[in-house]
């Protein structure tokens, strides 16, 4: 990072503040970047932590030398609505001391497990960094799985420290999987069984050390390319990167031991920051699942027929900006048990997030294999509000139409088997005249595969009924914009009962 203009950062860039080497992290992208090492860094700032992050590049290719030349340092601009208000935030972040490749410095990578003073290991290695290798071995150097680095490193420390109970590691993975923590410990201990570790070791690891699984939650854009000569930094910085001001980030941890310290130790809660420490993320993850990316997949794909490209234009459109709070609030939030305060400021933070003027989230991409997004996202909350209310959410059954329908244009994109299953129903329907549309919904709405093992013309009474209904409004008229809009209007401004 070389200053073009202010004397005092050049001398900050050139001799950055010394911190304890506390934080091991793997990964060195941009998320982890603009998420928790950011975090620190406030903490720093604050002078609540007093700690620096060593970070690891976790494959060949990445940005390690990157990192080292700007000492560590780079730059964090943050964009977004808060309460309808735009905010523009840039910071300089400087709370990383130093990357490191093992892949070309095996052994500095390892002399980290001497570091008394190391006690936390963050990683972001993708969805396919915490998955089990027969291939790798205590000898490689480095293993090539992530578990397995994991696995080498804390038999060194074991090593080292002679079995010290207080030199174990609290665990802190934001990977996008459910219970990462707990699958990076079952992975770490069938390796240390496979390479024949002592037992000690194995007690040691189950012991001694912490797991947590985690919800990570901030849209982080990366390096903005096409913006950055008009953000005026006054000095060269590679690893720009760019975010949405919004952030959540919960944290279940295992035993309340770990809790004390991890609330001792890194008290993001004293910085400001929107971070819950939790003995069960569960309802956190249900909340994000079901307001967040429902109000994602109950919308796009409706917003798409009516020629709308972007989630940003779509939540200035009266109709849909209508649609979407009807069906947060009146179908998605009445379905959940959670603090009802909770529910709603997340849910207000979610319009603020949709309508970010920075952040160009394109229908189309959201839309990639809607069928699976629609199992995991939505079916679940129609068969909770079915179950408690007896009736079928109106919107979300529109939002199961509006699905059928997308499926019948060129723009649908999803797995072969979908596709295929798609491309036969609707031919059946439009160019042989074989079944009608009620049958194509009963087809698929039977269709087990799809949902679960479950057969929704017999779990959900009447839905395949309503979604006919839906689905034939939306095609009766000259086009599929023409009707998805006439549609959302005929229910919106005709509720039922519920």
């Amino acid at each position: 990072m070389v200053n073009t203009n202010k004397e005092v950062d050049k001398e900050l860039i050139e001799s950055p503040k010394v911190y304890i080497e506390k934080v091991l992290q793997f990964g060195e992208g941009n998320f982890l970047r603009a998420f928790i090492v950011d975090f620190i860094d406030q903490l720093n700032e604050k002078k609540l932590f007093d700690g620096s992050v060593v970070v690891v590049q976790p494959i060949p290719q990445g940005l390690a030398e990157t990192i080292n030349a700007q000492k560590g340092q780079y730059t964090v601009v943050l964009r977004g609505l808060v309460n309808g208000k735009l905010v523009v935030e840039k910071r300089r972040v400087c709370s990383i001391s130093r990357a490191i490749n093992p892949y070309t410095d095996y052994d500095e990578y390892m002399r980290n497990m001497q570091n008394p003073n190391l006690r936390f290991i963050v990683s972001n290695t993708t969805e396919a960094g915490i998955t089990y290798s027969e291939t790798c071995k205590l000898t490689d150097k480095p293993p090539v799985s992530f578990p397995a680095k994991i696995t080498a490193l804390l038999h060194e420390r074991f090593s080292h420290f002679k079995g010290d109970p207080t030199k174990g590691f609290i665990f802190i993975p934001c990977e996008l999987i459910d219970d990462s923590g707990t699958r990076l410990k079952e992975i770490v201990l069938r390796l240390a069984t496979e390479w024949e570790l002592s037992e000690d070791f194995i007690k040691w690891v189950r012991d001694c050390n912490y797991f947590t699984n985690t919800l990570v939650d901030r849209i982080v854009t990366g390096y903005p390319k096409d913006e950055i000569e008009s953000m005026e930094l006054g000095y060269e910085d590679s690893l720009v990167v760019a975010g949405e001001v919004y952030h959540f980030f919960a944290i279940e941890v295992p035993n309340d031991y770990a809790l004390r310290e991890l609330h001792d130790k890194l008290p993001f809660h004293k910085a400001g920051l929107n971070v819950v420490l939790t003995n069960d993320v569960t309802p956190y993850k249900l909340r994000k699942v079901r307001i967040l990316n429902g109000a994602h997949t109950m919308s796009v794909l409706a917003a798409r027929l009516s020629g709308i490209e972007t989630v940003g234009e779509m939540v200035k459109d009266s109709l849909f900006a209508k649609y979407i709070r009807k069906g947060i609030f009146d179908e998605i939030i009445p379905t959940l048990e959670l603090l009802h305060e909770d529910m709603i400021g997340f849910a207000e933070s979610v319009f603020d997030r949709f309508a970010n003027p920075y952040i160009k989230h394109y229908l189309l991409s959201i839309a990639l294999n809607s069928v699976a997004k629609y199992n995991a996202r939505v079916l679940s909350t129609i068969f909770d509000y079915y179950n408690k209310f007896k009736l079928l959410p109106e919107t979300l059954t529109l939002s199961f139409a509006a699905l059928i329908a997308f499926y019948s244009t060129d723009e649908a994109n999803d797995t072969e088997d979908v596709m295929s299953w798609f491309k036969d129903q609707w031919y059946r329907v439009d160019y042989v005249g074989e079944i009608r549309l009620e049958d194509l919904v009963n087809h698929f709405c039977a269709n087990t595969n799809f949902w679960n093992g479950k057969d929704l013309t017999k779990e959900l009474p009447g839905f395949a009924e309503k979604v006919t209904e839906h689905l034939q409004n939306i095609k009766a008229k000259a086009t599929l914009a023409d009707g998805m809009r006439s549609e959302l209007e005929r229910v919106l401004n005709n509720p039922t009962e519920a």
